[in-house]
């Protein structure tokens, strides 16, 4: 009878004994908004607030530094439950993955060009719809919020990269392609930590028509319970 008993405690106790399932979080080093820290946990603009979200949500974590193609494909994968910090949230992307709350949004958009290409002295985007020779340079996989529908409208020559940030900003600079969109905390934090040599021929061009900056999200996959995203949504300081 006792052995009973205490078998019976012992499936009761089993729920809240038992080791909670680590969540997969990938990232990429891309400043400012994700920094590699010295504990190996990601910081930055989006990567703090994820790494704060996490741990004061008590939930355990396996950080994972992989490229934006493997992230998606941790996120679409079943098998584990995995999660990627700082993604869009789009109808596209909804499809195969879950949303907490935004934990960052960007100032702006803005164009990081070269010299030759900035003195044609376009001054909107209007204007630049009229540049059918321009050469833009996009992210595989990536969303540029509402310049997605402008560039589809606008048809500009078009060459898609899978490389960091800092290799396309030297494509732009060394005159392989005119631009690339990036956000105004990212064009200004290339310019002044991570252009070097190339700064002086790099420019930012801030049109008044560009539409505003895009919220940003912690992206996890369908395996990923649903009171995991809200005990993260619960710790997520963002407003």
């Amino acid at each position: 009878m006792r052995r009973a008993v205490i078998a019976a405690c012992m499936l009761l106790a089993s729920p809240t004994t038992s080791a909670e399932e680590v969540i997969h979080v990938a990232y990429s080093e891309r400043p400012p908004y994700m920094i590699t820290q010295p504990d190996g946990t990601p910081g930055g603009l989006t990567g703090a607030p994820a790494t704060a979200a996490f741990k004061h949500a008590g939930i355990p974590v396996q950080w994972h530094k992989v490229p934006t193609n493997r992230q998606l494909m941790m996120v679409k994968d079943h098998a584990s439950p995995s999660c990627a910090i700082g993604w869009f949230n789009t109808p596209e992307r909804r499809q195969y993955g879950k949303f907490t709350k935004p934990i960052y949004r960007d100032r702006s958009w803005v164009v990081l060009t070269n010299a030759a290409f900035a003195a044609r002295n376009i001054g909107s985007l209007a204007e630049l719809a009229r540049q059918h020779d321009a050469r833009v340079l996009v992210k595989d996989n990536y969303s540029y919020g509402e310049l997605d529908a402008f560039m589809q409208h606008w048809q500009p020559v078009t060459a898609i990269s899978t490389a960091p940030t800092l290799k396309m900003v030297q494509s732009v600079s060394k005159g392989m392609v005119d631009l690339m969109f990036v956000s105004d905390d990212e064009g200004h934090y290339i310019i002044e930590h991570h252009a070097g040599q190339q700064a002086p021929n790099l420019r930012l061009l801030q049109f008044k028509d560009m539409p505003r900056g895009m919220e940003r999200y912690i992206m996890c996959g369908k395996s990923v319970p649903d009171e995991v995203i809200a005990r993260l949504n619960k710790a997520i300081t963002f407003k």
